[in-house]
Parts: C-alpha cells; structure tokens; sequence
C-alpha cells in the first residue's frame, strides 16, 4: 500500500464508476464531472500558516476571513474562474452558532462569497449530519448563508452516497458522499471542538461528515479512520473556525458553560499543521493527540507548523 501518492479526485471518480458498472452518477445528473479549465487555479508555491485574531471589539467576522485568505495571496490563489467548488463545514448538529458546534455562518458566508468572486461556477455546501439535516441547517444558520448567497445547499441522501475505495490502512470500500470527489475544489471548513474520542474533532476528523455508513465503525480504531479520510479526500484548503470553540462535552456540548470565546481563523494548505496549530487554543501539545502524530508519519503534513511560512494578522 503506497500512502506517499494519494489519490487525484478525478482517480477517484475512475474508480467510483468502476465499482458501480459504470451508473455511479446516473441518479444525480444535476452533478458533473469536473472538466478541464485553462485557467485553472494556481497550487501554493509552499506550504503556510495563517492566524487570524479578532482583537478590536466588535471587529467583522467577514473581514477576517477575508484578511487570512489575503496573506495568503489570494483566494485566487486556491479557486479559478469555472471551477466547481464544494465548501465542507461541520454542520453536524441541531445547535444554535453560539454553542460552538458547527460552523460559524458568518465564517461560512464570508467563504462562498470570496469564491463567487474569484469566479467560481458553482459554490456548494455539503455534510452528511449526524442530526436531521434539515433541521442542521436551519439552525446552525447555513440554510440562512445559502439563502443570502445563491450556493447550493446539499441535503445529504441515498442517491448522492457511492462506494469507493478508499485505499486507507483500515478503510476499504466505503460510501462517499458524492458531491466532495466531483469538485474542482474543496474547501475543508470545520468548527474546533472538543470530541468524546479523539479528545479534538478540527479539520482531519472532520471527513467523518464526507462520508455514509456506520459511525460506530468508524469511531473505532478512530485515529486511523481520521488519517484515512483525510488523505482520501486531501482538500484544496483548510480554515479552521475557532472564533467560538467548544472546550468540553464534545461534539454535540448544548451548554454556553463549554464555551470559549478565541476569536482566531487558522488557514493552512497542510491539513496536518492546521489541526496542530488549533489544538494549541486547547492547551493541547500536538504530538501527543493520535491523529495528529499518524498524519504525521503518514506524510499528510507536519505538526512543526513553525516550520511553515507563518503569518498572524490582527483585526
């Protein structure tokens, strides 16, 4: 098993329609596959680290984000004119943003609005939720972000889960969610929070939600089953939500007391720092959390995120 070449998403589209006879998309044509775009976005030059921080009072949420993807060079830098663009936040429960256990909407809004304007043809949300995702939707605030911005809001069902395989060291054959292995793009954009399990639930741990099946198989072995999934689906950029992370009770909390006010974005092309870097808001040392210090031998990226081009903008 070769973990140092992961899987293009057009190779996994290959294989998805070899394991399905060749109908794996025939009940979802409104998908397509991704098409060749000559004006095709650009890869970073070199791995980075970006820290936003919040500091004035009543600073913009909107505008933060917008200050890390520019140090960052741009969202040009990671979304082109035509492409399609999936944006993967962690919808996963029924809770208002407050509570800190989905993604902040304005983080969200702020992000489809950046890649309507780089001149993306479609920008797509997407999670498999662990709550009625209608219900998800409605009150985490993303149903209200797609209303706002015109992006199409994916109700996870049956018709858009196919097997693949997923070629992982304990994960095999598997359904995936659709929509996140036929973008150009994909946008990783979780909520930092306290899990039950894996002690943090960040960007890595977050592909939970990009797949169908039995959670209580994947919560087994769960450091593994993190590191499979991420190098699977290997996404275009991580921004981290840690404007208000959830410290304890995780993943699902409900309670203000599990609450903790950061007001930080982490943006990193390497999925590995990105998580490394958030877990320091929980005064965790990142080599000693499972999945972390796996990815690491993996060759997903490094928890020495110092070691990356490292920027902190301030609003």
């Amino acid at each position: 098993m070769n973990f140092d070449q992961p899987l293009t998403r057009r190779e996994s589209l290959q294989k998805l329609l070899k394991l399905s006879g060749g109908l794996a998309l025939a009940s979802a044509a409104a998908w397509r596959l991704p098409t060749p775009t000559a004006a095709r976005a650009a890869a970073a030059p070199h791995k980075f680290i970006i820290e936003g921080i919040g500091q004035k009072d009543g600073y913009s949420i909107r505008e933060l984000t917008r200050k890390v993807f520019d140090a960052a060079g741009g969202i040009n830098q990671f979304v082109a004119r035509g492409d399609v663009v999936v944006i993967k936040p962690n919808l996963s429960y029924a809770r208002r943003p407050e509570l800190a256990a989905t993604t902040h909407p304005e983080v969200l809004q702020a992000v489809v609005e950046l890649c309507q304007e780089a001149g993306a043809q479609k920008v797509r949300i997407a999670d498999n939720t662990i709550h009625d995702a209608r219900r998800c939707f409605a009150i985490s605030g993303a149903g209200r972000v797609a209303q706002k911005t015109g992006a199409d809001l994916i109700y996870p069902r049956a018709t858009l889960m196919r097997t693949m395989n997923l070629h992982g060291h304990r994960l095999d054959v598997w359904p995936v969610f659709v929509p996140l292995v036929e973008a150009d793009r994909v946008i990783n954009l979780p909520v930092a929070k306290h899990h039950s399990l894996s002690v943090l639930t960040l960007g890595m741990k977050g592909w939970i939600g990009a797949v169908d099946g039995s959670r209580r198989l994947l919560h087994q072995d769960i450091n593994q089953t993190i590191v499979d999934l991420a190098r699977f689906f290997n996404p275009t950029i991580t921004l981290i939500d840690a404007i208000r992370i959830m410290t304890a009770n995780g993943p699902s909390g409900g309670s203000l007391a599990d609450v903790a006010v950061k007001n930080t974005l982490i943006l990193s092309n390497d999925p590995v720092a990105a998580d490394a870097k958030a877990a320091l808001l929980f005064n965790r040392e990142p080599a000693r959390l499972g999945f972390i210090k796996l990815a690491q031998k993996w060759g997903l990226g490094t928890y020495a995120f110092n070691q990356l081009n490292a920027q902190t903008v301030v609003l």
